[in-house]
């Protein structure tokens, strides 16, 4: 692809991303002393997120309180959330977690019809499987798409599918293993047998261009503290425009209400749009911090930095091939994430912690270590990732059994 990369691997040069790579590196301060391989856990600090940090906090300090600003800072971050998946502002919903954004959702929807099943994939993130099943007494019956080497396969989806199908819930890239399922292929069948389609977005976003607008999905989620380069304790839902003003979620708060400053006990109205759909008072301080990740990602181009994490991808998964290292899930860089996982036959959260101590910082989980850059990481920080992954497994002792 012309432009996908500066340089030439073909000509002698190593390749490296359509931007200013090293720029950017001056300006996340753990590049000094470590190398972050954790972005499907949580993203480093930028100097940016930190300056949003420190601007709420001298806010409060100066001002003792100054909610109209906080409120204008809150309605900014919903905004480059919107911007980011194509949807208007009016679809997005702030929440404090996608725990919190998939049960407001799942607690709108009606189970008690003959249409009451939820198609969900094994690859989902607990915390999405325990919402859909946590709405067992409310009549949802939920059936799963299986995982089959860290993998998840379209046709699988099909003999599940129905018109007993209300809602099929996709997580679009898998935590586990990295494995990115194809979300337009899937929301097409969903709505065919006349479902709705949620999307769990949280190990994507930030590294993919998602538009809900060509995608057609009815429903989205995602935190910001992994490539959206922000914290834990802010996500975003994005409803439909059109499903929205026909949803009432049961777990709601004030700030969903019309105008939640008239401060009424005995009126349940609904805001429009999607604010129906925020709770209690906004996490303000992550927001702040939130729409600064937002916008370095606007910034570097989320198709750019597809292009390079696909390339860091490669090397991942050619390094670890080469260095004997078991590859969990695909080895296609065009169908994961910017996760690569590797199984840890000793336990993997004490190859963490050793690695951390040799300066590489990757995510453990279950049986694998996930080895997970973005667009600040360069090849060299992958050959030591997985030279340092090598040596350390090398030195602990295997699991019983393993």
């Amino acid at each position: 692809m012309v432009g996908e990369f500066h340089g030439s691997a073909g000509a002698g040069h190593a390749p490296a991303p359509a931007y200013d790579i090293q720029a950017w590196r001056r300006r996340i301060p753990v590049l000094r002393s470590a190398i972050p391989m954790n972005n499907c856990s949580q993203a480093p600090q930028t100097e940016e997120t930190a300056a949003a940090a420190r601007a709420y906090l001298e806010s409060w300090n100066r001002s003792g309180m100054d909610w109209d600003e906080w409120m204008a800072e809150v309605e900014r971050a919903r905004v480059s959330f919107a911007a980011l998946i194509n949807a208007d502002p009016s679809e997005v919903a702030l929440c404090t977690s996608v725990s919190q954004a998939t049960s407001s959702l799942a607690s709108s929807l009606d189970f008690t019809g003959r249409r009451n099943r939820v198609v969900a994939t094994e690859a989902e993130f607990p915390t999405v499987a325990h919402v859909w099943l946590a709405q067992g007494p409310r009549g949802a019956r939920v059936d799963w798409v299986p995982v089959r080497n860290g993998i998840v396969e379209v046709e699988d989806y099909e003999h599940l599918l129905d018109s007993d199908t209300l809602v099929v819930s996709v997580t679009h890239g898998y935590y586990a293993s990295g494995f990115k399922q194809d979300l337009e292929a899937i929301v097409r069948k969903a709505h065919a047998v006349g479902a709705l389609a949620y999307v769990d977005a949280y190990q994507t976003l930030g590294t993919h261009a998602l538009d809900v607008k060509e995608l057609g999905v009815d429903f989205l989620a995602s935190g910001n503290l992994k490539f959206l380069m922000g914290v834990p304790g802010i996500a975003f839902l994005y409803v439909r425009e059109d499903l929205a003003e026909r949803l009432k979620p049961t777990i709601t708060g004030w700030h969903g209400r019309k105008d939640p400053f008239a401060f009424t006990h005995r009126t349940l109205d609904w805001a429009p749009g999607a604010r129906r759909f925020d709770t209690g008072t906004p996490p303000v301080p992550n927001a702040y911090v939130a729409r600064a990740g937002m916008e370095i990602v606007q910034e570097v181009g989320p198709a750019r930095i597809q292009r390079w994490t696909e390339e860091l991808s490669r090397h991942l998964i050619e390094g670890g091939r080469a260095r004997g290292l078991e590859l969990h899930g695909t080895d296609d860089p065009r169908r994961k994430t910017p996760t690569t996982a590797f199984v840890c036959h000793s336990d993997s959260h004490a190859v963490e912690e050793a690695m951390k101590e040799r300066g590489v910082v990757p995510s453990a989980r279950g049986h694998v270590i996930r080895l997970a850059p973005h667009f600040y990481s360069t090849l060299d920080d992958v050959e030591v990732a997985l030279d340092t992954l090598v040596e350390v497994l090398g030195q602990l002792p295997r699991r019983e059994g393993s």
